[in-house]
């Protein structure tokens, strides 16, 4: 579906649409340990350098290390959860991020910035609290072309194009430095209309299926991350995996 038939939602609309469906998803949900994803190598290269970090929105899925990080999640189940694995880890949105300024060295946001109204608050701030030479570690669905009634599902605002996207992290300070097809999105589009009739009609039951089976079968099949120099050839992949890197001299231009 083109972006302009996009159904319209404001701000606190989408906010409390997003905290529903991500509360009842971690209610029931399994923490899955970092090591176990194939972001891993990257990760503990970028926490090889012992700055501190941040992860914003991990939801029961984190990818930097529990011990050492910071995480923020809009989910009180997350949060909950994720302290019980004795993590240091609060409630609060993207877009107001209680941290001062410049306090980490590493930022983690993955598939995220589709999900709130206001991407260049929520890319400020991410900005803001980075340090110089910071690492940004981002993904987001591409392809407006590729909307599907499971993007609004979810509570995604947008899709993107990769030159309004460059344009965006330009503006705030950051330059894409590598990059990855990203995602345990299913090819198939028949998967994904039956995956959220589920979700409409006997949501209890798709939790479970999507928490019990086929997120665990979905990390069991990861490829390893193919990382390239810059951009990658993005017109045949759904979602972009983004090590992006800040500079605030890049910033005040």
């Amino acid at each position: 579906m083109p972006k302009a038939a996009q159904p319209a939602r404001d701000g606190a609309g989408l906010e409390a649409l997003n905290r529903r469906f991500y509360d009842a998803l971690w209610g029931e949900a399994r923490l899955i340990e970092p090591q176990r994803f194939n972001t891993w190598p990257l990760v503990a290269e970028l926490a090889a350098a012992g700055t501190p970090r941040l992860e914003v929105a991990p939801g029961l899925r984190p990818r930097l290390p529990l011990q050492g990080t910071v995480f923020v999640d809009i989910s009180l189940q997350a949060a909950r959860r994720l302290r019980a694995r004795a993590a240091r880890a609060s409630v609060g949105l993207i877009n107001a991020l209680p941290f001062a300024d410049a306090a980490f060295g590493c930022v983690c946001a993955f598939d995220i910035l589709e999900h709130v109204d206001d991407d260049e608050g929520a890319l400020a701030e991410l900005a803001r609290v980075s340090a110089d030479g910071a690492a940004l570690l981002l993904s987001v669905p591409l392809h407006e072309d590729a909307w599907t009634a499971f993007d609004a599902f979810v509570g995604h605002r947008r899709r993107y194009e990769r030159a309004d996207l460059e344009a965006k992290l330009a503006r705030h300070g950051f330059a894409v430095e590598r990059s990855a097809a990203y995602g345990m999105q299913p090819a198939s589009s028949r998967l994904l209309d039956l995956g959220l009739w589920f979700l409409v009609h006997q949501r209890r039951r798709a939790m479970w299926w999507y928490n019990r089976v086929f997120m665990p079968l979905g990390v069991h099949a990861q490829k390893p991350l193919a990382l390239q120099r810059g951009w990658i050839d993005d017109a045949r992949i759904d979602t972009v995996l983004l090590v992006c890197r800040r500079t605030r001299a890049a910033a005040a231009r």
